[in-house]
């Protein structure tokens, strides 16, 4: 009776080891399934997208905005539903959590930065996904596109500043292994001048600046999701002077790719200043510095009359 008893055992200890490599093994299968699904989609993405990047009719593109993530989307959420994956899209934040939990006593002191970007990136996500995505201004240039998304005066730090929201399309940017990580390196560097004008064209004014703020050159990493190959980020600008009526913003955009050619792209967005932008009429522009410019730099007028001469 023992001896049947002790192959009773093996037996049952050979099928509960059976299910559970069969279980592993099934697991594995759906993982590398889910995986291979997933870049297919990024595929097509990727394939569809450089024409969005690129076309030439502002009309067309916004036209075809609506469609073109739809699509995208519709197959992420297919996707997800198969693969039963997380359509809050709040891996990240869950992420973050564990990593907090199992770190005992030493506290990570960027989590409230890393919060913040996810939470920046989260509004463009779902602003592309609900079919919200709307930019006020857009050009395209060397294969990349720029968007400017929102343009609203905000409060920052008890201040009213003019919030310039970006969207970059296109850059350049390859994966590196760092051992046991890998890594995706972007390459987006910003070069940019506002120049201030009169309603005759007098220049009243310049600014410059370099990257914008918040910069998020690899997106996916906070949202697996998001479309691939996007950098975000805005400016925020101090109030115009009441004087100024027309500004002048260019946006020099340098990326630098993995073969080894370099992508100069440039935009020029000129508006009339929304009263909303600007100043009272007693109230001085902070931060301003003066400096010697030609007088045919800075006045039409002037450069008209000395070639005249």
């Amino acid at each position: 009776m023992k001896r049947y008893f002790g192959i009773i055992v093996v037996i049952a200890l050979v099928i509960v080891a059976a299910v559970a490599s069969h279980r592993t093994a099934s697991a594995r299968a759906t993982e590398a399934e889910r995986d291979a699904d997933f870049r297919r989609i990024q595929s097509v993405y990727l394939e569809r997208v450089g024409w969005m990047r690129s076309n030439p009719d502002e009309a067309s593109y916004r036209d075809e905005l609506k469609s073109f993530f739809k699509a995208y989307f519709d197959d992420v959420d297919a996707h997800l539903d198969r693969f039963h994956g997380n359509k809050k899209f709040d891996s990240y934040l869950a992420e973050l959590e564990q990593r907090e939990a199992s770190g005992g006593e030493k506290k990570d002191n960027r989590a409230t930065d890393r919060k913040a970007f996810y939470e920046y990136a989260r509004k463009q996500f779902d602003a592309l996904h609900e079919g919200r995505y709307r930019p006020v201004w857009t050009a395209t240039d060397k294969g990349m596109r720029l968007d400017v998304v929102s343009n609203d005066v905000v409060m920052v730090m008890g201040k009213p500043q003019i919030r310039l929201q970006l969207v970059l399309w296109g850059a350049q940017r390859v994966e590196k292994d760092e051992g046991k990580l890998k890594k995706m390196v972007t390459s987006a560097a910003f070069d940019t001048v506002w120049k201030l004008t009169d309603a005759k064209g007098k220049l009243l004014g310049e600014m410059r600046g370099a990257d914008p703020s918040m910069k998020i050159d690899y997106p996916e990493r906070l949202i697996a999701e998001f479309p691939p190959q996007m950098v975000l980020g805005h400016y925020d600008l101090d109030l115009l002077p009441s004087d100024v009526a027309k500004l002048e913003m260019t946006i020099n955009v340098a990326s630098h790719a993995a073969s080894g050619g370099n992508a100069n792209a440039t935009y020029v967005w000129k508006l009339d200043v929304p009263s909303e932008w600007k100043l009272g009429a007693n109230e001085t522009w902070e931060g301003a510095t003066q400096e010697e410019r030609p007088e045919e730099e800075i006045d039409p007028a002037k450069a008209s009359a000395k070639k005249g001469e």
